[in-house]
């Protein structure tokens, strides 16, 4: 498989703030979440990014996760580490971002792990169809999504 790419840059200003998810892979790391799951990036002042997930349980429980993030290619700020659980990082690799910053695609150089993220809690149906050309250039497998029911709660 070809090495994944990602975009040419990114504006951590615009970038920071909320993002809903709109679908995934799979994840341990969101197993038990069941709606409304959010992330929500902060820039610290020596320069890592807060990152806080947040996501409604089957059980109507919030589930909260905190960690930071710190730039892995400063040339184009388009790949990070993040953890939740230091020492342990993760890698996350922007492949896909609007121009407006309205959605972007995340994932990891082995492709394991793929979200889209949206500014807003749905994605217009034109542009979800878009993300899942765009993904299936990438090389991952739309049929591998699974959909939070983001209007639960």
């Amino acid at each position: 498989m070809s090495i994944l790419p990602t975009v040419s840059c990114v504006d951590l200003n615009r970038y920071i703030g909320r993002w809903y998810e709109i679908a995934s892979y799979p994840n341990r790391f969101e197993e038990k979440c069941a709606s409304d799951i959010t992330a929500d990036y902060a820039l610290l002042a020596d320069g890592k990014i807060q990152v806080v997930n947040t996501c409604r349980q089957s059980s109507g429980k919030l589930r909260q996760s905190r960690g930071y993030a710190k730039i892995a290619d400063s040339s184009s700020n388009a790949k990070l580490k993040v953890t939740f659980f230091w020492p342990f990082f993760g890698n996350y690799w922007i492949v896909d971002l609007d121009p407006d910053y309205r959605y972007a695609v995340v994932s990891e150089p082995r492709r394991k792990y793929l979200w889209i993220l949206s500014r807003t809690p749905r994605l217009a149906p034109d542009q979800h169809q878009r993300l899942l050309d765009r993904i299936r250039q990438l090389g991952f497998d739309p049929s591998r999504l699974i959909t939070p029911d983001q209007s639960a709660g």
